[in-house]
């Protein structure tokens, strides 16, 4: 059986999708299409279900999977291995929220870039990242949320800590952590809220953890960095939920102040997904290896 056949059926079956699958291989539609219909001719059974979005294996097509992904990955891995070994300007494509990304993958993975490794690096929304990542886009996407489906491979990569900071001032106005844990929201109704996004992601997250409540309040200002809400923090805009790595040496300074401390601090779980399969190439391998192990100090 020709081992093409079979490759372009493991991308469609990982993709769920005639389209995405091309996308991934550098091939057309029909051409993809074409292939599939050659190697169902082959087997005698159809090894897909056509649906109104993509497609779906049948039995046959799930069984077939999983004999075969083993093989093909690791025929990938032999061959890629010693392209691999002969040249060293092997290109890694990364993406990322930007904070996390510029802050603490890129410079994790600069030890790779002395071995050889080029590195390119992109930043978006998990959604955006996720896209591009199926795509073909990026080799490995640093996201807050799992991805669904067989086409992605999602790991645990760290958790962040969020904390609750204002400037001194704000802090020393509302009478300390003690009194914003005893009257809970009630005491920060009168301060501005600051967040990346309108739905305020991480301040909505807190409150649900915190204070077991709904946030009601909306953004005074919204800007799509979290570097540049904690500037406006610093400079006294108001209150903000952030990850604790990235303010913990204003807060040490005393140029932040913690609004609450609580003894069960709310959390974010960050996830370093791949393409199935891809994890055989092995510069994508040592980088995805590379980040876990940095990640242990995160």
């Amino acid at each position: 059986m020709d081992l093409a056949l079979l490759r372009t059926f493991l991308a469609v079956h990982r993709a769920g999708s005639f389209t995405r699958g091309a996308v991934l291989l550098g091939l057309s539609q029909p051409a993809v299409t074409g292939q599939i219909r050659t190697l169902e001719g082959q087997i005698g059974r159809p090894l897909f279900h056509r649906m109104a979005r993509g497609v779906t294996a049948t039995a046959v097509g799930e069984e077939l999977a999983r004999k075969v992904a083993p093989h093909l990955d690791a025929l990938t891995e032999i061959t890629e291995r010693g392209l691999d070994e002969e040249s060293a300007g092997r290109t890694v494509h990364l993406a990322g929220p930007p904070e996390f990304t510029a802050l603490r993958a890129v410079p994790a993975l600069t030890a790779l870039v002395d071995q050889g490794l080029s590195l390119r690096a992109a930043f978006g929304s998990t959604e955006e990242v996720l896209e591009g990542l199926a795509a073909g886009h990026s080799d490995l996407a640093l996201t807050t949320g799992r991805p669904r489906g067989r086409l992605l491979a999602t790991t645990p990569l760290c958790d962040e800590e969020l904390v609750l900071v204002a400037a001194p001032r704000w802090a020393a106005r509302l009478g300390g952590a003690a009194v914003v844990r005893a009257k809970g929201p009630a005491a920060l109704e009168d301060v501005p809220a600051l967040s990346v996004h309108e739905s305020m992601p991480l301040m909505t997250r807190y409150w649900a953890a915190v204070f077991d409540q709904p946030l009601l309040q909306s953004g005074t200002v919204i800007a799509p960095d979290l570097r540049a809400v904690l500037q406006c923090v610093l400079h006294g805009a108001g209150m903000a939920v952030l990850p604790r790595y990235l303010c913990a040496e204003h807060l040490a300074s005393g140029a932040l102040a913690a609004l609450l401390e609580p003894p069960v601090p709310p959390l974010r779980t960050y996830f370093l997904t791949v393409r199935a399969g891809t994890l055989a190439l092995p510069h994508i391998a040592r980088t995805h290896e590379w980040l876990l192990r940095a990640s242990a100090d995160w």
